[in-house]
Order: structure tokens, then sequence, then C-alpha cells
């Protein structure tokens, strides 16, 4: 029996259909040694997922429930800039064949669709230590205007408003 794919990012564990390939992008050597600091700086999301209806998922995570936000650039703006650099990269990585992932990449720009998703979780009681700064729909707003070229209808979600992806998340101790 197949087994499902499972990755955790951080204190989430995100189960993925069967048959979907999924990577840590962001891990990957091509990315971390090669590709990240070329051109001035490469950002990354943190999967890259390859559904069997030849959908390329690019995923980005963001766990606010015990860290505030630092960052002055908007969240949305900087998941536009990771998808950017994210597609930017897997086309790279399919032209250098001296690497471990030149297979994936190319078999991930084989996609008839690009989706994005950032799965963002923040506390679940608005607190002056640890607000829920972030509304679920104005982001997904935000992603809409942004990303329209890419993906008209980017997805924002969380364990707490039920999961909109085809994959389940769960929190981890």
């Amino acid at each position: 029996m197949q087994k499902k794919k499972c990755i955790q990012e951080g204190r989430l564990l995100f189960e993925f259909p069967y048959g979907w390939e999924v990577s840590k992008y962001d891990q990957w050597s091509f990315y971390k040694n090669r590709f990240k600091d070329c051109c001035n700086g490469n950002k990354g999301v943190d999967f890259v997922a390859f559904s069997s209806d030849k959908c390329l998922w690019l995923i980005e995570v963001k766990d606010y429930r015990s860290d505030r936000r630092t960052k002055e650039i908007y969240l949305w703006d900087e998941v536009a800039l990771k998808t950017r650099d994210t597609l930017a990269g897997l086309v790279a990585a399919k032209m250098a064949t001296d690497h471990s992932e030149h297979g994936l990449a190319k078999e991930l720009l084989k996609a008839a669709k690009i989706r994005v998703v950032l799965h963002l979780e923040q506390p679940a009681m608005h607190t002056k230590l640890f607000p829920r700064v972030f509304d679920l729909s104005k982001v997904r707003q935000k992603l809409r205007q942004i990303l329209k070229p890419i993906d008209a209808h980017p997805m924002v979600t969380e364990i707490s408003h039920g999961n909109a992806a085809f994959w389940a998340v769960s929190s981890v101790p």
C-alpha cells in the first residue's frame, strides 16, 4: 500500500494525498548552494507539490502562534516575491542538469496549472502579547491582486478555519 507523504514545517505537519510529489523547496541543494544568492538574492516557498491532476502547488507556511511577525515587508508581498523567485528557481534547476533536483524540477514544470497557498497560523485568542494580526480574507484579497497572472485564486488556509486545501495539516508538540 502506498503511503501518504508527510512533511513537517516547524510545529506543523502536512499530510499530502497519495500520488502527490512533494518536496521542501527551500531545502533543495540547488536552491541553497546555487540559486539563493544569485541575482542579488532569491527567496523560496517552503514546499512545492505536484498533484495527480498536473497542478503545481507553491506553499508558504507562516506560524505566528508563539512568535510575532518582525519583518517590515507586507506578508502578501513576501509571499509574492517567494512565488516569483521559486518559479524562476524551478526553471533554472530544470536547465542546470548537474544536480539532484533536476529531474523533479523538470517534472514540476510540466504543470498545466499553478496554485499558490499561504498556510497562516495565528493565536487562537487575540491577546496583547500574541494578537491575531491578519484577517485571512484581506490577505487573500491582497494576494489575488498581486498574483493574478500566476494564480487568480490563491488560497489562505489555517487549521482553525478548516483546511480548504487538498491536504491535512495538524499541530505537533
